[in-house]
C-alpha cells in the first residue's frame, strides 16, 4: 500500500479546471472533459482527495467504468495516491459480484454461469430451429441479441423495431433465433454477459433488503466514459445510486462511438437539466496533442452537440475563470458544455523510462514537422508503402515503437498492414488481437506468475517479482538485436513486465494476476514495444506520439452503409477519436476511392 499524499499535495499537479473537478466533492457533478485533457488524472485525483479529506470513505466509493483496462488503470493510480481501498470496477464486474452475494439469499443456490461467448449456443439453436446459418450470420444475431437486451427490450418488444436483417434472413426467422438461443440458454441454466446486467437490475427493482444493502455499501459514484453508457447500465445505475446525490459523471459527447451497441451520449447531456444543482466542470485545456492538431479535431467537431473548443494546456493555464466561463456560457445558450479522455493513455511509459520517453517526447516535437499531413494515393498499396516510410521515418526520429499507431476503420484491412510493417523488419502488436494470450510465451508466463504468488512474500516489489520470473523465461532488459522468433517471444514477455512497471510495486501479485485474467477473459492484451496496429474503436482511450490513419475515403469512413444522420454522426465522431490520438505527428490518408467527406472540412479557414 502506498502512503497516504497529503490532500494538498494532490491538488499541487493540477490545472485550474482540473483543481476545480478535483474539489467538487459533494452532490452531482458533471464533468465534461475533452480529448487529452487529463480526465483520468482528474478522477482519480479527486477520489484520492474526497478519502484524504476524510469526505469519502474509501470502501464505501465506488468507481464505475467500461473496461477491464481502464478499471485497473483507476485501480493502479489510485493505489499510488493513497487510494487504493476504493473499489474500480466495470459495470459487469460489479453486478456480477453483487448477483453471486444476493442470488443464493434470494434464489438459493449459486447463480447460473456465464457465457464465454454465445456463438456455440447460437449454433445450436440454429440447428434445433432447423435454420442454415454461417459464423457471419451467427455474429449478427449475437449482436442484435445485444442491442436489444441493453436497450431494455423483450423479443416482442424488439419485433417492433426497425432493425436491419442479416442477409439470407428473414424477421421471422431473425426473432425465432434469438427465441431458441434464450430457450436453450435456460435448458443448460446459463447466463450471457447482458443477462448479468439484467438480473442485478431486476433483484434490485424487485428485493428492497437487496437494494438497501447495496446502498448501504455504497455512498459516493464516480461513472467513467458516461457517453458510452446504455439504456440497461443506465438503468443499474440508477438503482445502486437511488436517493443519494453523491454521483460524479465524467465523459466527453464527442466520443460517443459505440451507438451501433445501444450507447448514447443523452445521459451525460442531459446531466445538468435533470440535476438543477448539479456542479458542472469542464475540461478544455489538451495536455496531449500539438495546437496544429487540435485545430484540426476543433474544425471536424465545431457546431456538434456537446463539443467545446479544445486548446493547447500552454495557453489556458491560469485560466480559472475560463473554464467556468466556457461552461457556464454553453448552459446559458442552451447547448450543453464539453467532453473528455484520458491524458495518459495505455501506452504511457513505465515508471523508469517516463523522463526519458518525456525527453525524446519533448526534442521529437521540436525538431520535427508538425503540421498534420493529408494525403491521397491511387491504390493501397501505394498508400501501405508510404505509411511503412513514415513509420520508419518516426522510429529513425527516436520514437518508441510503442507510441507510434497506425489506425483504420475496420479489422479488415489490418492484415495488409501487419504484413507490410512486419516485412520491414519493424515489431508490429495488434490491438484487440486474441492471439496474444495464446502464444506460448505467455502461457507459460501466467503459469510460473501463478505459481510464484505462492512463495512471494507480501509486499514484495512488483516489478522485481515479475522480472525474476520472466527472466527465468529468456526475458532481458535488452531485446534481442535480430528480428524473428527470438525477438517476437521477448516482445510478449516485455509487455508482461511493461504492465507490471506500470502498474507500480505497491501492488500485490495477486491483484496484479487478478488484473491480467480479467485482460484475458475480455482480449485487452497489454502494449507490447511494437508499432501498434489497430482499428479506430480499439484505441479510444490510448495516445500516441505519431499517428498514422489510412483509409479515411468514401466507403470507408464513412461506411457505406452508414447513411442516417446519427449514424454519419458516429462515424465523424469516430475520425476524431482518431485524430486525438495523435501527440505530435499526424497523417491522414486514403486510396483509390474519393477521399471522405470529412477531409473537406479540416482545411485551415481562409
Amino acid at each position: 500500500m502506498a502512503d497516504v499524499i497529503d490532500a494538498e499535495a494532490l491538488l499541487a499537479g493540477l490545472d485550474p479546471a482540473q483543481r476545480r473537478a478535483a474539489t467538487a466533492l459533494r452532490g452531482p457533478v458533471v464533468i465534461l472533459a475533452g480529448a487529452g485533457t487529463g480526465k483520468t488524472r482528474t478522477i482519480t485525483h479527486r477520489i484520492a482527495y474526497g478519502v484524504a479529506t476524510g469526505v469519502y470513505a474509501p470502501t464505501r466509493t465506488l468507481a464505475l467504468t467500461f473496461t477491464t483496462r481502464a478499471a485497473g488503470e483507476l485501480r493502479a493510480r489510485l493505489r499510488q495516491l493513497g487510494a487504493g481501498e476504493v473499489p474500480a470496477r466495470t459495470f459487469h464486474s460489479a453486478a456480477l459480484s453483487q448477483l453471486a452475494h444476493f442470488w443464493p439469499q434470494v434464489v438459493g443456490g449459486s447463480a447460473p454461469r456465464v457465457l464465454e461467448g454465445k456463438a456455440r449456443l447460437l449454433g445450436e439453436a440454429a440447428d434445433a430451429i432447423g435454420l442454415r446459418s454461417d459464423q457471419a450470420t451467427l455474429r449478427a444475431i449475437a449482436g442484435e441479441i445485444e442491442w436489444r437486451k441493453v436497450s431494455c427490450l423483450s423479443i416482442a418488444e424488439y419485433s417492433a423495431v426497425d432493425r436491419p436483417v442479416p442477409p439470407g434472413l428473414d424477421r421471422g426467422a431473425v426473432l425465432a433465433l434469438q427465441q431458441a438461443y434464450e430457450d436453450r440458454k435456460d435448458e443448460l441454466r446459463r447466463m450471457d454477459f447482458e443477462d448479468v446486467l439484467l438480473a442485478t437490475a431486476g433483484m434490485l427493482e424487485t428485493e428492497s433488503g437487496v437494494a438497501a444493502a447495496v446502498r448501504e455499501q455504497y455512498r459516493a459514484f464516480t461513472v467513467d466514459e458516461v457517453q458510452d453508457v446504455s439504456p440497461l447500465q443506465e438503468r443499474l445505475l440508477r438503482l445502486w445510486v437511488g436517493a443519494r446525490r453523491d454521483l460524479c459523471v465524467v465523459g466527453d459527447a464527442n466520443q460517443t462511438i459505440y451507438g451501433f451497441t445501444g450507447a448514447s451520449a443523452s445521459f451525460l447531456l442531459g446531466f445538468a437539466r435533470e440535476h438543477q444543482d448539479a456542479e458542472v466542470v469542464s475540461l478544455a485545456a489538451s495536455h496531449r496533442s500539438s495546437p496544429e492538431i487540435l485545430a484540426l479535431a476543433n474544425r471536424l467537431m465545431r457546431g456538434r452537440p456537446g463539443a467545446i473548443e479544445l486548446a493547447p494546456a500552454a495557453s489556458v493555464a491560469g485560466s480559472a475563470s475560463a473554464s467556468a466561463s466556457a461552461s457556464a456560457s454553453a448552459t446559458a445558450s442552451g447547448s450543453d458544455p464539453a467532453p473528455a479522455e484520458s491524458g495518459s493513455g495505455a501506452v504511457e511509459p513505465g515508471a523508469a523510462e517516463r523522463a526519458a520517453v518525456t525527453r525524446t517526447s519533448v526534442g521529437a516535437r521540436a525538431a520535427m514537422p508538425i503540421e498534420p499531413r493529408i494525403l491521397a494515393f491511387a491504390d493501397d498499396r501505394a498508400e501501405i508503402d508510404a505509411m511503412v516510410d513514415a513509420v520508419v521515418a518516426d522510429l529513425a526520429a527516436g520514437i518508441p515503437a510503442s507510441r507510434i499507431g497506425v489506425l483504420v476503420r475496420i479489422n479488415a484491412q489490418v492484415p495488409a498492414l501487419e504484413r507490410a510493417l512486419k516485412s520491414a523488419g519493424i515489431q508490429v502488436a495488434v490491438r484487440g488481437d486474441a492471439a496474444f494470450f495464446e502464444r506460448p510465451e505467455v502461457r507459460e508466463a501466467i503459469v510460473h506468475l501463478l505459481a510464484a504468488k505462492r512463495s512471494t512474500p507480501v509486499g514484495a516489489p512488483l516489478t522485481s517479482t515479475v522480472r525474476g520470473v520472466l527472466s527465468t523465461l529468456g526475458w532481458s532488459p535488452v531485446a534481442p538485436a535480430a528480428v524473428g522468433k527470438a525477438r517476437e517471444r521477448w516482445t510478449s514477455l516485455d509487455a508482461l513486465h511493461r504492465l507490471a512497471d506500470d502498474t507500480g510495486d505497491e501492488t500485490p501479485l495477486g491483484d496484479f494476476l487478478d488484473d491480467l485474467l480479467e485482460r484475458q477473459a475480455s482480449l485487452d492484451p497489454p502494449i507490447a514495444e511494437a508499432v501498434v496496429v489497430a482499428t479506430m474503436h480499439a484505441v479510444k482511450g490510448l495516445e500516441f506520439e505519431s499517428v498514422h490513419v489510412l483509409g479515411v475515403a468514401e466507403g470507408l469512413v464513412p461506411l457505406s452503409y452508414s447513411t442516417t444522420p446519427a449514424q454519419l454522426d458516429e462515424e465523424r465522431r469516430l475520425l476524431y477519436v482518431a485524430i486525438t490520438r495523435a501527440r505530435t505527428r499526424l497523417r491522414i490518408s486514403s486510396a483509390g476511392r474519393p477521399p471522405s467527406r470529412f477531409l473537406a472540412e479540416l482545411a485551415p479557414e481562409r
